[in-house]
């Protein structure tokens, strides 16, 4: 858990209903540095889908459309069923898009974080310094997307 973000998330207001904007402008931008990690197809369509609300161009039900194709996208990810839940990079890639296009912005930057750092090794999962970059950048992000970095 980035904890710094939570107490940014808090200031910024991130989680109350009025502020879908910048939670989900906020789910994108940790998404979109794992994008390269995601095998599935669908994935990559759901994200387009997130980033066309965010522009403007998808309304509410597009967006909740996608958001229950991507819930079983990322369930039914062929890494999903190993023994430690991850398989690979690819299947938390995937969960960050699924809790993104949800609006679940906090559980979307957690699972990118965690794509990104399985990324370079899965033995730096278990080494909490190894999230540091990723959590300060998640922080930085925040900030500057709500004004207040």
């Amino acid at each position: 858990m980035n904890d710094a973000l939570a107490r940014v998330a808090a200031e910024t207001g991130l989680l109350d209903p009025a502020r879908q904007r910048l939670r989900l402008a906020f789910a994108l931008a940790c998404v979109r540095r794992v994008e390269h990690l995601l095998e599935d197809e669908r994935a990559k369509e759901g994200l387009a889908v997130l980033q066309a609300w965010v522009e403007g161009r998808a309304d509410d039900a597009a967006l909740q459309a996608a958001a229950t194709r991507m819930q079983a996208v990322a369930n039914g990810h062929r890494g999903s069923n190993s023994i430690d839940g991850s398989a690979h990079a690819a299947v938390s890639a995937t969960y960050a898009v699924a809790n993104a296009v949800a609006g679940r912005a906090l559980e979307a930057a957690s699972y990118a974080a965690y794509a990104s750092v399985y990324a370079y090794g899965g033995y730096a999962v278990n080494d909490r310094a190894s999230f540091e970059p990723e959590f300060a950048w998640q922080v930085q992000e925040l900030g500057r997307l709500s004004g207040k970095g």
